[in-house]
C-alpha cells in the first residue's frame, strides 16, 4: 500500500488546467485536476471510460450530458461512458478535484 498525500501534489499552471496522475492500476486511474479561475477542461466524451469528479477545494461548473451543475467541496458527479462531460472553474478561487477514471486510458 502506498499512501498518497493529495495536498502535496497540488500544482497550478497559468496557461491551462493541470492534470496530475496520482496512481494507476489495471482497473482505474486516480488523477488530480487543478484549475485557476477561468480555466476549463473542454467538453468531451469517452466511449468506454467512466469518470468520477470529486471536488476538494473551490467551486466549478460541471457539464454532464448537456446539463450543467455547480459543485463545491465534498460534492461529486459521475460521467458514465459515452456521456459528454467537462468542467470550468467559474469561481473566484482555485479549483482542485480528485478524478477517478475506470478503466484507465490506454494512452
Amino acid at each position: 500500500m502506498a499512501k498518497i498525500s493529495v495536498k502535496d501534489h497540488v500544482k497550478f499552471s497559468p496557461e491551462k488546467m493541470t492534470r496530475i496522475s496520482l496512481a494507476t492500476t489495471g482497473r482505474l486511474q486516480l488523477d488530480l485536476y487543478c484549475l485557476t479561475p477561468g480555466q476549463a477542461q473542454k467538453v468531451h466524451t469517452h466511449a468506454d471510460l467512466d469518470k468520477v469528479y470529486y471536488v476538494l477545494e473551490g467551486t466549478g461548473r460541471f457539464t454532464l450530458g448537456g446539463h450543467e451543475e455547480k459543485l463545491g467541496p465534498g460534492e461529486a458527479v459521475v460521467a458514465p461512458a459515452g456521456i459528454e462531460h467537462g468542467l470550468v472553474n467559474d469561481g473566484p478561487e482555485p479549483l482542485v478535484a480528485l478524478v477517478v477514471v475506470t478503466p484507465p486510458p490506454t494512452h
